[in-house]
């Protein structure tokens, strides 16, 4: 570079935009919900609006707190109800543009376990399907890397020591 050429601005390889652009930050919350079924661990998973395969999540509203945001969220994208918090798992994050914004969001996750109910997809959000899918073939079946990871981590948990899908009464 001669020292008459200035430097272009750095591009985000994520976003596309300058690197110096702010992004509005947005949080969110969701889970991993396990279940057994026929003797097996299932992941429920969510095809969403965008017709790819992930895990229920969403925004935090007011003041409430990530657990109690992916405890409700999870309800509300899959109709469960019979829902219980298990540990935090991590938190992901990814750019994207929305109405010419960039958002940088910020989900974390939670292990659940869902004992009973039938999943129902919120379609008004965009939610199209819900589906059990065994443990070793979510990891694969989730359409985001970040997401897939999720997961993984969520599976060494649940064949860890300590079960988390042991019966509730200790039994």
């Amino acid at each position: 570079m001669s020292c008459g050429d200035r430097p272009r601005p750095l591009r985000s390889a994520r976003s596309g935009l300058n690197a110096g652009r702010r992004a509005r930050e947005e949080r969110s919350a969701g889970g991993v919900v396990l279940r057994r079924i026929e003797g097996r661990i299932h992941v429920l998973l969510i095809k969403d609006p965008y017709g790819k395969w992930g895990l229920p999540k969403g925004h935090l509203q007011g003041a409430e707190d990530p657990p109690a945001a992916g405890l409700r969220e999870v309800g509300e994208e899959t109709g469960l109800e019979d829902l219980v918090l298990g540990p935090r798992l991590r938190t992901i994050d990814w750019y994207f543009r929305l109405k010419g914004q960039l958002v940088h969001k910020h989900c974390t996750f939670f292990l659940m376990v869902s004992e009973s109910g039938e999943p129902v997809p919120e379609e008004a959000e965009g939610i199209t399907d819900c589906r059990w899918v065994p443990l070793f073939e979510a990891m694969e079946a989730v359409d985001y890397e970040n997401a897939r990871e999720v997961v993984r981590d969520a599976a060494r948990i649940a064949l860890g020591p300590e079960d988390p899908l042991s019966s509730r009464d200790g039994g």
